[in-house]
């Protein structure tokens, strides 16, 4: 069987197989060139096109991944062709250029291939199909872009996050146009700042964007070498936020986030149907500042917190943010803890028929349930249901003085849903010590 005839066979192949385990015609199997980490990923990719979206730590096997299924994709597709992407053109050759020769290699196919450097490109041979190589820093070379036939089918961004924002956007405008299928991959090393684009964008649901993360404990131990791995164990121990940041590729930001215990996961609905210590908070706000409303569940055998609700309104009225709560199911005997700060409004819930009552406070209560919430082992915040919230949570940070020094205190800025989720919670911190 010929490689191109193999790659055609892979969709109706991997519905049955628990791991991609096809041979090329040379003799290489996929199973020893993808990881188990990416095998639901490569069966999306047989069956449609779309964007693929790749980030994780060193040794995430990401790049390889994306080498060997752009190959993959242009052997399924012989009227398509490739453009990978680098912010600098003077990265190209030491990074995707060297790491798709190695895929060429990999799956036998490199004595079919011509690889060139002026121009930077490469060429399968049976089928004269191109990929051609580009630095953002050279953008003319892009916008005369040609193919000697059929379309470019296929982008990859290599190291995302180095691109502007506006770059990707109108890139993919100029590159991928007419009928398709186009696969566009998008791999990087998340950036340690929770407000770099990158991570905010990936946050964002989109139709047709599949997001993927890895880190190196996903990846056979033979492909990292002992060295990666002692490297790994030594700075696990001696730095564990750069170990994060580093190898897990878990945006640990630069020592003065004030919440290091966020896990932005799907909460399903058969979860929240056992969730059995539910309590909601409202933040007051109208115009500038949202009103923000939360609901919560409180795991303390596990001492986990989780967030699956989330209402954030401007210019909205009492009587009508009483009734999206009450068009959520909340009823008249869930207790809402809300700022009390604005007693009358807690006056128009109750009119309303919610069970609402004031927070309590107190001298200190401000730093006991900010310590509270960030002793937690986790906080999970479901980033479908509340975008809003998780981004407060992420992105809240202390601040500095002019020597660079983080202060103590707790800014009071954008953190209106983290205002709401202390109020549902007074009364689990409020009980311990005095407020």
């Amino acid at each position: 069987m010929s490689l191109l005839m193999m790659c055609g066979e892979l969709q109706e192949k991997s519905r049955t197989k628990p791991h991609p385990e096809e041979q090329t015609e040379t003799g290489v199997s996929l199973r020893r060139l993808i990881a188990s980490a990416f095998t639901g990923l490569h069966r999306k990719i047989l069956e449609q096109g779309g964007e693929y979206v790749l980030k994780g730590g060193r040794g995430s096997g990401k790049s390889s991944f994306v080498s060997v299924e752009l190959w993959l994709t242009l052997l399924r597709h012989p009227n398509m062709h490739a453009v990978v992407l680098r912010r600098v053109g003077n990265t190209l050759r030491s990074s995707v250029f060297t790491q798709l020769q190695w895929a060429a290699g990999a799956l036998g196919i490199e004595q079919m291939c011509r690889f060139t450097l002026s121009p930077m490109e490469a060429v399968y041979e049976p089928t004269g199909q191109k990929i051609l190589f580009f630095g953002m820093d050279d953008p003319g070379k892009l916008k005369s872009l040609k193919v000697p036939f059929g379309y470019p089918g296929v982008l990859w961004f290599e190291e995302l996050d180095q691109f502007e924002e506006e770059q990707v956007r109108s890139t993919e405008q100029s590159v991928l146009r007419g009928q398709g299928p186009f696969y566009c991959f998008k791999s990087f090393n998340p950036p340690p700042l929770e407000q770099h684009w990158v991570n905010r964008w990936t946050r964002t649901p989109r139709p047709g964007r599949q997001v993927h993360h890895s880190d190196y404990t996903q990846m056979p131990a033979s492909w990292l070498g002992e060295k990666f791995l002692d490297d790994a164990r030594f700075l696990k121990q001696e730095n564990p936020r750069a170990y994060r940041q580093e190898y897990l590729g878990i945006p640990a930001g630069l020592g003065d986030s004030v919440f290091d215990n966020i896990a932005a996961e799907p909460i399903k609905d058969r979860e929240i149907r056992r969730f059995d210590r539910i309590m909601a908070g409202v933040d007051w706000g109208f115009y500038p500042d949202p009103w923000a409303f939360n609901r919560i569940h409180y795991d303390a055998a596990r001492q986990t917190l989780y967030i699956f609700c989330e209402l954030t309104c401007y210019k909205t009225v009492n009587r009508e943010t009483a009734q999206k709560i009450k068009n959520l199911g909340v009823g008249p005997k869930e207790q809402i803890t809300a700022d009390s700060a604005e007693p009358k409004s807690v006056e128009d819930y109750r009119e309303q028929g919610l069970f609402c009552r004031g927070a309590v406070k107190g001298p200190g209560s401000l730093g006991y349930s900010f310590h509270w919430l960030q002793g937690l082992r986790r906080i999970v915040i479901d980033p479908d249901r509340c975008p809003d919230t998780l981004k407060e949570f992420l992105e809240y940070r202390y601040e500095r003085g002019k020597d660079g020094k983080v202060l103590p205190g707790y800014p009071d800025r954008n953190n209106h849903h983290i205002d709401a989720v202390r109020y549902a919670t007074e009364p689990v911190w409020g009980r311990r010590g005095n407020q």
